[in-house]
């Protein structure tokens, strides 16, 4: 039997602030989902991610992701096209990252790259052919076994 925890790779209480990301999984009547590319000069650049942003202080995961939804991708949906799905939870160097993943099916609007990144619709089997973010690649496989 393997042990799951073991206390010596366990950072220490509160030596990484905590990054609250949410994200999306826009799911299109094909039943592929939007992926956007981080562009150059950001932290991460050329990955491949789902849609989102970060939740500003007093603002609640849903409303964020709404407001992200509209200023990135010029789409309009109601916090009640939000299903939540699962989260992921990383540390990266110097952060801890945790992100709230939401499916969506229903928007107002065209999909369009509002802040220069290129966007991908994907058959969910084929996510795993573009290179995405350590935190994002655990949600690949339970986005392809919901769709």
């Amino acid at each position: 039997m393997t042990a799951c925890f073991d206390p010596s790779s366990t950072p220490a209480r509160g030596s990484l602030p905590v990054l609250l990301v949410v994200a999306v999984a826009l799911v299109d009547a094909d039943g592929r989902v939007l992926l956007a590319q981080r562009p150059p000069g950001k932290s991460l650049a050329g990955l491949w991610e789902f849609p989102g942003g970060k939740v500003d202080a007093g603002e609640t995961p849903e409303a964020a992701l709404v407001r992200e939804l509209k200023e990135e991708l010029g789409i309009d949906t109601a916090a009640s096209c939000l299903a939540p799905f699962t989260f992921a939870s990383h540390s990266y160097e110097r952060f801890h990252l945790l992100m709230p993943l939401y499916v969506c099916r229903v928007w107002e609007g065209d999909v369009m790259a509002r802040e220069g990144q290129k966007l991908a619709w994907v058959y969910p089997n084929r996510m795993g052919d573009y290179p995405m973010p350590p935190a994002d690649v655990p949600l690949v496989a339970m986005l392809r076994d919901l769709l």
